[in-house]
């Protein structure tokens, strides 16, 4: 059991007239509050996070108000934490603020004193969440980053919507195409959100043969079906308290359609085979990759489920709409594989850059890590511009044009990928590419490119 987080005092007391006097104050005042007549599993009750402050007397039977304090305290340090003495008890409860505790106060007190106490403590620990909260949100923000690399503006984005709902309750439906990293942004979701504790569970519709699609995720009770001997706990049950990611969630049949449906509206699962109705506390994340409207209309997709899941879309660019976020995760992703095999970091040379920066990507972020893979083993780049899977109404640009504007492409995309790395003067720029300075002046006003358009600092000296 956890003390809601709508309690803002918790008030222990054996004494039940003090009890009762203490607890009318508060209530009068309009504070929330939990009378509790001993210690002992308090602290277990109590979230992290918890919101409220405690006050405790510090002599009771059993586990004394030190004690509190010190269990309190091992799991928030910053919890405030008022103590009630008697008057033989006040270097004692002087020695506990030493250690601690926020304030005492000494029997009797009069109500004002009581109340300005409770409510100062509970200024100050609204103070200390906002700041704690703060802080992880500046530590979630570094730590999509990492996991989502990249600076374009679809992937800013994306990372400023997947900060949004991580805090939320809602389930997600992600859009992107096949390869695009939807499995990533549902375990940032769970890892940011107050379920990363809980499990993360994660399962590919699409690879899950019709016969057996069913009792994998509602499970099954001895006898459902010929062959289920045993009682199986489905994926929804396995994952009660955390979040589920259902992956290609197209391909589920219209019947595990309408089971999924009732899930999300009744957050209850029935086991094949059995009668009772399992309550979960489950986050659902689906996956697709198609137009979900699209298959609605054209019956393969249960339109209700489809409003019930576009609560709360989110959409992963394909890496062609990600521009020169391709050379930074080639280079992140080669580095990793570098240093997995203990082979030293290769340097892309710009015509490697101009080629991936060209590249259309049908593979998206998969098929650039398996490239990047390859390169970091010394293998030759080897690029498929194949249609995307799964990229409705897509098209993927080839190059045209007779010798003269591709040899002009070719180099207009090699400056271009040379101008994406850091240099700090259009000097170094001119050594990377082997070319004078006055004649990478005229290629950049020929080409309409600008050095100040992709560096702070304009050198032109």
């Amino acid at each position: 059991m956890t003390i809601d987080n709508r309690i803002q005092v918790v008030l222990i007391d054996d004494d039940p007239h003090l009890r009762q006097a203490l607890s009318q104050t508060l209530d009068l005042a309009g504070l929330k509050i939990l009378p509790l007549a001993e210690a002992k599993g308090v602290a277990g009750q109590l979230e992290r996070d918890w919101p409220g402050v405690v006050v405790s007397d510090i002599r009771m039977p059993g586990m004394d108000g030190l004690e509190l304090l010190t269990e309190l305290h091992a799991q928030d340090p910053e919890l405030p934490v008022l103590l009630i003495t008697g008057h033989g008890d006040v270097p004692l409860a002087v020695q506990a603020m030493r250690t601690g505790a926020y304030d005492f106060l000494e029997k009797p007190f009069a109500s004002d004193a009581l109340l300005d106490s409770v409510r100062r403590a509970l200024a100050l620990r609204r103070l200390v969440l906002d700041n704690r909260s703060l802080r992880l949100a500046l530590s979630d923000r570094n730590e999509l980053s990492t996991r989502l690399v990249g600076q374009s503006a679809p992937m800013l984005r994306l990372r400023e919507q997947i900060g949004a709902l991580a805090a939320t309750k809602a389930d997600v439906l992600i859009l992107g195409e096949t390869g695009a990293g939807k499995e990533v942004v549902a375990r940032a979701l769970h890892d940011l959100s107050s379920r990363r504790n809980g499990p993360f569970v994660a399962i590919n519709a699409g690879a899950l043969a019709e016969s057996v699609v069913e009792s994998e995720l509602f499970g099954h009770e001895p006898g459902a079906f010929t062959g289920a001997q045993k009682r199986r706990i489905g994926k929804f049950e396995f994952a009660n308290g955390g979040t589920l990611f259902l992956d290609e969630i197209e391909s589920m049949s219209l019947d595990v359609q309408v089971k999924l449906l009732r899930l999300l509206q009744e957050r209850v699962v029935e086991r094949l085979g059995g009668n009772q109705l399992i309550p979960l506390d489950i986050r659902i994340i689906a996956a697709t990759k198609e137009d979900l409207r699209q298959s609605a209309d054209q019956g393969r997709f249960r339109a209700d489920l489809y409003y019930r899941l576009n609560v709360a879309p989110l959409r992963i660019p394909p890496l062609r709409e990600r521009g020169e976020d391709a050379l930074m995760l080639f280079q992140h992703f080669a580095d990793e594989a570098s240093a997995r095999h203990g082979l030293p970091p290769h340097e892309l040379q710009p015509g490697q850059r101009a080629l991936l920066l060209r590249h259309t990507w049908p593979g998206n972020v998969r098929e650039l890590q398996n490239a990047a893979e390859r390169f970091a083993l010394g293998l030759e780049l080897a690029l498929d511009n194949s249609a995307p899977d799964g990229a409705v109404g897509s098209t993927v640009e080839a190059v045209s044009g007779g010798l003269s504007e591709q040899v002009e492409n070719f180099e207009k995309s090699l400056i271009a990928a040379e101008l994406a790395r850091s240099h700090s003067s259009v000097r170094s720029l001119a050594e990377a590419l082997g070319i004078p300075r006055k004649t990478l002046h005229d290629k950049l006003r020929k080409h309409g490119l600008n050095f100040a358009d992709h560096h702070a600092a304009d050198e032109l000296d």
